[in-house]
């Protein structure tokens, strides 16, 4: 699963392969309820809680999958990767565990709660510029000065390979879904369920839910490209990324609809959420929810999950503080 030139694109055995072996260093995150989102939405949702996973996001489970993948000759030289947080804290989560060094490039901008995160799992903080191509400079002269394995975020068969066990998880504990609706950046969540579902529960529909924001993804789907925007701005900042070649595969082939979400819809079903359901979210797992309120004629009377993909949020700058400021 290591040679990326070629394309590989993980299979079922890879998710089941992945699952037995980070079992170990994750949770099985629990599915909540919400009569008062059921109400509201005219579905009844299943809210798969990944702000409850190790290290605060689902990104741990390709984290995880990738490292302890690794042969002992190569974990030596420590794992590397450029990310806005989640991954990056992950990933440091994960070779901590594991004893091997990580260096991780984060746009000067990522919220400090997950700078802290990642020096804390013992990672190593390289700073760029809050773009794509800044990234991707930066992280190159990162990976030829150490040696060290590169991870990406998304884009590496291994990371959607663990991602897809989140969905699996979800599918054994709710059968019989209509639906499945996550948060789009990169892919590597969607590109999971994607993987997952077309093999265990091929009659349950995906959607992708993305910021208006920051909606290369929405524009790739009906252009029938790959679309990428350098640098969008949106409150969501898991999910400024763009799809990849291997996140695209899945998508282009699996997604039913992506649909979009304004800023204010974002941070109105965070705020819901929390206030609701109790339960710290971030920005980005906030917009599924808000597809799903702002198209309630798609998903009334259909069972519906819903992937929260993390909490780790800057509780001195929450959205409607800033918002109401």
């Amino acid at each position: 699963m290591n040679d990326m030139s070629g394309l590989y694109i993980p299979t079922y055995e890879d998710v089941i392969a992945a699952h037995a072996r980070i079992e170990p260093y994750i949770h099985r995150t629990p599915v909540l309820t919400s009569s008062y989102f059921n109400e509201l939405t005219g579905a009844q949702l299943f809210f798969k809680c990944e702000n409850f996973q190790k290290a605060g996001a689902f990104k741990v489970r390709g984290a995880c999958n990738a490292v302890f993948g690794l042969d002992d000759e190569m974990a030596k030289k420590g794992v590397a990767t450029h990310s806005s947080g989640n991954h990056a804290l992950s990933l440091s989560y994960a070779a901590g565990r594991r004893g091997i060094p990580v260096t991780v490039v984060m746009p000067r901008t990522a919220p400090e709660a997950k700078k802290a995160a990642v020096r804390g799992y013992g990672g190593t903080v390289v700073e760029c510029e809050p773009s794509t191509t800044s990234r991707e400079a930066v992280f190159a002269e990162v990976v030829a000065a150490s040696g060290a394995e590169f991870v990406h975020p998304y884009n590496d068969p291994r990371v959607i390979a663990g991602q897809a066990t989140c969905s699996k998880e979800l599918v054994e504990d709710i059968p019989d879904l209509d639906a499945i609706v996550a948060p789009i950046g990169g892919g590597g969540m969607i590109s999971g369920s994607c993987l997952t579902l077309s093999n265990i529960s091929p009659d349950t529909k995906i959607y992708a839910a993305e910021p208006l924001n920051a909606d290369d993804a929405y524009r790739s789907f009906k252009a029938g490209h790959i679309i990428a925007d350098d640098a969008p701005e949106t409150v969501a900042d898991g999910l400024k990324v763009p799809l990849k070649e291997l996140t695209w595969h899945f998508v282009s082939n699996h997604v039913e609809d992506i649909l979009l979400a304004t800023e204010q819809e974002i941070i109105d079903a965070m705020y819901l959420t929390w206030q609701r359901m109790k339960i710290v979210i971030e920005p980005s797992c906030a917009v599924p929810l808000a597809v799903i309120l702002k198209n309630r004629a798609v998903f009334e009377g259909k069972r519906v999950g819903v992937i929260i993909t993390g909490g780790n949020v800057d509780l001195n700058k929450l959205p409607w503080m800033q918002d109401k400021s």
